[in-house]
């Protein structure tokens, strides 16, 4: 009997841990007023999907890319985007109880139209692209997560063929190695994927890495660029293009194997592709594509890194700017920005198809989204 009690309370206590946990949707937005919502937080039923809405935060001007710390404690954004003569990064502590945000401060981001923000595995720098500007900045963290002035704002000048779109350098992300020894800064305007050695004991981390840059198909237009779980591998969606490329990543070099277009066969002028993410397992990969096919392109991940298409989910929305798959790897959830709506969609681990729910939650120009799970 005392083993049977014990096993029971053991069994009630793990539940009670289990549902104790909150998972949080933080949703950034393209606001244009700061009397408007700009950042909202959802909690997420992690067994049925459904999304509660916890907070609204206003006061503060498009708020249109997000990232939590790697510890969960804060969030930041880029704010005041598509600005003229403006951009800032801007920080949040998040109560992980009840997923309110307070505002901690802001800084310039030393450039126009900051677009894509993102934290070292330290905690201890946040790196951001700036569209508009053409350039990326580098800002210390401190323990209370405020972010100082920037340190480091590196400018780019140059171009690729598109002479309308390509006019000069459009850094579009911003994005550490899995191993936070490395930086990378797709640069739209010029065709490059830009790279830096990561020294965190300098006071100017961003150090020439043994490649500068490397170049992608001309007109491509590099936008979003993320790694394997596991494996050395980088992918990277090509926004003019249509298509996803496959990297080795070695020793802070790139070496592409693969180029795939994550459109359908019949849609070859739908250029418009998007964001991307592996799933949490490395089994799967998922790209959005915005504008006519509004869809999310499904690819398997071979053992060598090499992608296999297997097939395309519509988003039920216009416009997929952004999407994210929760910890689990059960659920993926799609920002519609033109049609303003937020999508849910159960996935399945198996075989990596998507299923819609019936959570479909209206807001207004949702641009990102970032989910954690405390």
């Amino acid at each position: 009997m005392c083993k049977k009690l014990f096993l029971f309370v053991l069994a009630f206590s793990c539940t009670t841990i289990l549902y104790a946990q909150h998972c949080y949707v933080f949703i950034g937005s393209y606001n244009s007023d700061k009397t408007k919502p700009g950042i909202y937080v959802y909690e997420m039923d992690t067994i049925s999907g459904n999304l509660k809405e916890v907070f609204i935060l206003k006061n503060i001007l498009n708020p249109s890319f997000l990232t939590v710390s790697p510890d969960g404690k804060y969030l930041y954004a880029c704010t005041e985007t598509k600005t003229p003569n403006a951009g800032s990064v801007s920080s949040f502590e998040i109560d992980t109880k009840n997923g309110t945000l307070q505002f901690i401060n802001s800084q310039k981001s030393m450039g126009e139209n900051p677009v894509y923000v993102s934290v070292s595995n330290n905690g201890r720098w946040l790196i951001n692209a700036n569209y508009t500007g053409g350039s990326a900045s580098v800002f210390p963290l401190q323990k209370d997560g405020s972010t100082s002035p920037a340190v480091q704002a590196i400018d780019y000048d140059d171009s690729s063929v598109n002479k309308i779109r390509q006019e000069h350098s459009h850094i579009h992300s911003a994005v550490f190695s899995p191993d936070g020894n490395y930086a990378f800064f797709p640069d739209l305007g010029a065709d490059k994927i830009r790279m830096y050695k990561v020294d965190t004991l300098n006071l100017q981390p961003l150090q020439p890495a043994p490649d500068a840059f490397i170049k992608t198909l001309p007109g491509s237009g590099p936008r979003h660029i993320c790694f394997h779980p596991y494996k050395p591998i980088a992918y990277c969606t090509e926004e003019m293009g249509g298509a996803v490329s496959v990297y080795n990543f070695k020793n802070g070099r790139l070496n592409r194997t693969q180029r795939c277009y994550t459109h359908t066969k019949y849609r070859k002028s739908n250029f418009v592709t998007a964001d991307l993410h592996p799933s949490p397992d490395g089994k799967f990969l998922y790209v959005s594509n915005r504008g006519t096919e509004n869809n999310i392109a499904i690819f398997s991940i071979q053992r060598n890194g090499k992608l296999k298409s297997i097939g395309y989910d519509s988003t039920y929305g216009n416009y997929p700017r952004n999407f994210a798959i929760t910890p689990d790897g059960k659920f993926l959830i799609v920002a519609n920005q033109v049609s303003g709506n937020m999508v849910v969609f159960k996935r399945n681990i198996t075989t990596g198809l998507l299923y819609k729910t019936d959570v479909d939650v209206k807001i207004d120009n949702p641009s990102c989204v970032k989910i954690r799970q405390y």
